[in-house]
């Protein structure tokens, strides 16, 4: 009787979307009963890790079936393995779109695989919907009108880091690991935003890696080597968890900023060593599911009823679960504002006319919401730092601008 408790907020919105649907003509991947969904995640490679995301995406459209579906039908929802390889993301979507017959694509991850897909999606106004990275350019609908995307923006996060540097370290010298690409290259992009004219003073060093490294344990010695006293790491989990342990191992103590999609504690802290990670600290606009402060709180503990049942045995300390759910929410959102019109035009339409909703996992106060002009769903956060247990917040929520 707890779980099904629990599960009712989820149950009483999909029952909504459970309407009969219009008897009209079929829109592309759309038929009589049932609405085609595809997806791309790095089931294999270096990312990995961000795979849980692809697995709890098909347990959430897999609850929403077996409670009606979306529109009177039910969603095949088809999620690929691209590698974190752009090529590879490249081949799969063009089976989803051209062979499959997909209706949007729903959350593909990486910057990288993204970029290399946008113009395809576009010129085949195909939605890219909610994509899985943070650059900010996913906010461009003047130019992209089809791709939106739904976390905070790499160069949003990285101005937030850089004025708590200068606030609390006037005199800091900063060295940046970045991944090379348009997800490592962002955050450069917001320190110089918040660091202007004083950028070179401040930077010592910038050093970047390829995906396909083995380990940056020597980009790390180098970064030591500059004399910096503030690192910021924008890598994902792999590399991330590798430079939080090489750092401690070389007994360097910087004021260490790690990328929030590198956060997890599953994932990333325990398997670089909790202990090591102490003093770190991220940016948060999702609740810490390792954190006391919210074992009582009604959004996680739905959260968790809806793990127990759909996704036994699954570690619940993983921030990819959480982010997936709570998108999951945002496209729940999107689907009651669509109705009974799931065309392309108009599935678009309402990505970019988002009423603000709750999304259970998200900090109080944040809302996704968007407008014709601003595709940036999330533009709040709160720093949050690593005490060896949990990730505690601290301060104020910050608004982003979304440019």
């Amino acid at each position: 009787m707890r779980r099904r408790t629990l599960l009712t907020g989820i149950s009483s919105t999909s029952a909504m979307l459970a309407m009969p649907h219009i008897a009209r003509a079929q829109w592309p991947g759309v038929t009589k009963d049932e609405i085609i969904i595809g997806h791309t995640i790095p089931y294999s490679g270096p990312a990995s890790a961000y795979g849980v995301i692809g697995h709890a995406h098909t347990a959430f459209f897999k609850m929403l079936n077996e409670q009606g579906g979306v529109a009177g039908r039910k969603v095949k929802f088809i999620s690929l393995d691209d590698g974190y390889l752009p090529p590879k993301t490249v081949e799969q979507v063009r089976r989803l779109v051209e062979q499959d017959g997909i209706s949007f694509l729903f959350s593909p991850l990486g910057t990288a695989n993204n970029t290399a897909i946008q113009k395809y999606m576009n010129q085949k106004k195909v939605p890219q919907l909610f994509v899985a990275t943070g650059a900010d350019k996913w906010g461009d609908p003047e130019h992209f009108p089809w791709t939106i995307g739904w976390q905070p923006s790499y160069r949003t996060e990285a101005q937030i880091y850089a004025k708590y540097m200068k606030k609390e370290m006037p005199k800091a010298k900063l060295a940046v690991l970045y991944q090379n690409d348009d997800f490592g290259k962002d955050y450069l992009i917001g320190l110089k935003d918040a660091l202007g004219a004083d950028y070179a003073k401040f930077v010592v060093k910038e050093v970047s890696y390829e995906i396909t490294d083995a380990t940056i344990d020597s980009q790390a010695v180098t970064l030591q080597a500059s004399g910096a006293d503030v690192l910021v790491t924008a890598a994902t989990p792999k590399f991330c968890a590798q430079m939080i342990r090489k750092v401690a191992d070389m007994g360097w103590k910087p004021m260490h900023f790690i990328s929030n999609v590198s956060a997890s504690v599953g994932s990333v802290i325990k398997p670089a060593g909790v202990e090591k990670a102490v003093g770190i600290i991220t940016s948060a606009y999702i609740k810490d599911s390792t954190d006391p402060t919210w074992a009582n709180d009604p959004g996680i503990k739905k959260w968790r009823a809806w793990m127990d049942k759909y996704m036994p045995g699954a570690d619940q300390t993983d921030g990819g679960y959480l982010a997936a759910y709570g998108l999951d929410q945002t496209m729940i959102q999107l689907f009651k504002q669509c109705g009974n019109d799931l065309s392309r035009e108009n599935i678009m339409h309402q990505a970019g006319n988002l009423q603000p909703h709750e999304c259970d996992i998200l900090l109080p106060g944040i809302k996704p919401s968007t407008t014709p002009k601003n595709f940036h769903p999330i533009r709040q956060m709160q720093l949050s730092k690593w005490d060896g247990a949990s990730w505690k917040l601290f301060g104020d929520i910050i608004e982003g601008t979304g440019a």
